[in-house]
């Protein structure tokens, strides 16, 4: 019998929780409850592949707001401070009473509850108070960065506040909150802030008025982009939580790709011919030896006595089939081609090409990209905008490439991390902060990246140095899915398509790919080097070759 007990114990156990959990169940299918579907979920929980990568950049490390991390004994430091700010948030609620607030929290909780994607186990009560502590210590966290109607500060700060916070930022407490302020699972929603507002003002309208002035002096604290002209107005009603008014300002909604992708589809019906392209393959031998005899230089005169002989000039005249099919030639077909394509049939070709990659589901490899020191070796220059992603665009007749300012410091790796995160989550259309993180990723590979754009006034640095610029968007590698953004793969692929095009890096290109990687065609160069050397010598066996060179010699001395 009392071999048996833990198993009865167990089964006692697990017996109560399946009964909790069917009383918890009866309950709430019997509540009346709002209809809460017109609200989408805008909490989630940080995607796993994101999260293990860099989990201190999702995981709050001095205060929890909202329920998600709310537990944590490591967090719990800063409860005090909390309770201290409901305290002073009940002084000014006008005789009204914490209590009643409470109460009409709990009127809402399937409201609130909607906002989150993790199942929250807490009871109504539960829930009402933990949103009005941390709603209470957010509010006078963002009063001290309210902005008055003409834009300057209009802080208030508590004593009990003094030593967290810091007008100039060089508080560690300032940044830290400031950071995990904006964490994807450390966010509660926008309403709450204003419900618990409106009784320290006098009318509706004014509490609106005070909460927008505290969360556009804010935002402009936050907002990576320092330059931006004409700050969008904000509206709380509009927007769930901190994160997603953040994401708002940096990819407005107003942004559709529709239209661009009509304009992709017109030009994948306009395609050429199959005749077109072959017409210029007769050219190849042609465009060879015209680029070498536009070489110049005393030891290239006696390459171009020897192109200027009959059974060369017969073999130009040859079509470009016959001549690349004939003993060694056939080697040089391809990167011949590849060098000497016509721009117009290579621009056709590329055209068409591209009008069918964006319509395809993308591959990791077009995001590849030339870096920042590579395009301005080319003659690309960079330009600062006063925007925000929808100005980035690069613009061909002038080389050059736009990009908005954005400003690094303490809190950047964060904020871009978890806008990363929220977009990946919330997202329905293509992810365009992911794809400028990933375009940003791909122009900077070392430091000597990071210092020419931040001597080009794209990067205003506030960090240690200029690695650790170039290591923070080098770090920013993993993202949840490829997607279309069609204005910036357009952008991208005029970026490459110019960048190939340049004679420089075709020349590089021939040379890394046909002539140090390609054994056939270094076995070729060697056959025609010793069977020139052999010829000479058997010349000089029957002729005497020293008086030619002495010559030659005399000549050039002259």
């Amino acid at each position: 019998m009392a071999s048996n007990q833990p198993n009865n114990s167990s089964s006692h156990s697990v017996l109560f929780d399946e009964l909790r959990w069917v009383i918890h169940i009866r309950q709430t299918l019997e509540e009346e409850v709002e209809d809460d579907t017109g609200i989408p979920v805008s909490v989630f929980n940080v995607p796993k592949p994101l999260l293990l990568i860099k989990p201190e950049a999702y995981v709050p490390q001095f205060i929890a707001i909202g329920p998600y991390h709310h537990w944590r004994p490591e967090l719990f430091e800063m409860e005090r401070y909390k309770l201290a700010s409901a305290k002073r948030t009940q002084k000014q609620l006008h005789g009204l009473k914490l209590q009643q607030l409470v109460e009409q929290f709990v009127k809402l909780e399937q409201t609130i509850r909607a906002y989150y994607h993790r199942f929250l186990d807490f009871n109504g009560e539960t829930l009402a108070w933990m949103m009005i502590v941390d709603a209470s210590f957010l509010l006078e966290f963002l009063q001290i960065h309210a902005i008055d109607a003409e834009g300057k500060p209009f802080r208030r700060l508590s004593s009990r506040m003094s030593h967290l916070v810091d007008f100039a930022g060089r508080k560690t407490a300032h940044n830290l909150i400031l950071r995990d302020s904006m964490m994807l699972e450390n966010q509660i929603p926008l309403f709450l802030l204003k419900k618990i507002i409106d009784p320290q003002c006098t009318s509706s309208d004014e509490s609106d008025k005070l909460l927008i002035n505290m969360l556009t002096g804010y935002m402009i604290e936050l907002c990576p982009f320092k330059m931006m002209e004409n700050f969008p107005r904000l509206d709380p009603t509009k927007h769930c939580h901190l994160l997603d008014l953040l994401y708002f300002i940096l990819v407005p909604k107003s942004q559709d790709p529709t239209d661009q992708n009509e304009e992709i589809t017109e030009e994948q019906n306009d395609q050429t011919t199959p005749s077109e392209p072959t017409r210029g393959n007769c050219d190849y031998a042609k465009q060879l030896f015209s680029a070498i005899w536009s070489l110049n230089g005393r030891s290239i005169q006696y390459i171009k006595q020897l192109l200027q002989s009959r059974p060369l000039r017969f073999l130009v005249k040859l079509p470009w089939k016959i001549l690349t099919s004939l003993p060694g030639l056939s080697a040089l077909k391809q990167p011949i081609e590849n060098l000497f394509t016509s721009a117009i049939g290579g621009s056709k070709k590329e055209d068409q090409g591209s009008s069918t990659k964006l319509d395809k589901p993308p591959l990791v490899e077009e995001i590849m990209i030339p870096s920042v020191e590579e395009l301005i070796d080319i003659g690309v220059t960079f330009s600062p905008t006063n925007g925000d992603l929808t100005t980035i665009s690069f613009d061909v007749k002038t080389k050059t490439f736009y990009l908005p300012t954005i400003c690094l410091d303490l809190n950047t790796d964060v904020l871009l991390r978890n806008l990363v995160a929220y977009e990946a989550s919330a997202a329905s259309g293509p992810l365009v902060f992911t794809r400028y993180t990933e375009l940003m990723n791909g122009i900077i590979d070392t430091e000597e990246d990071a210092i020419l754009l931040r001597k080009q006034g794209i990067i205003m640095n506030h960090l240690k140095s200029d690695r650790e610029v170039a290591n923070l968007w080098n770090g920013m590698n993993k993202s949840i899915r490829l997607t279309k953004v069609p204005f910036l793969d357009i952008m991208i692929e005029d970026v490459n398509k110019y960048y190939n095009s340049r004679w420089r890096v075709k020349t590089k290109k021939f040379m890394k790919k046909y002539v140090f990687g390609s054994w056939q065609f270094l076995t070729f160069l060697a056959a025609i080097l010793l069977l020139l050397l052999t010829t000479l010598q058997a010349f000089c066996s029957v002729y005497t070759c020293s008086r030619w060179f002495g010559v030659v010699a005399a000549a050039d001395q002259q």
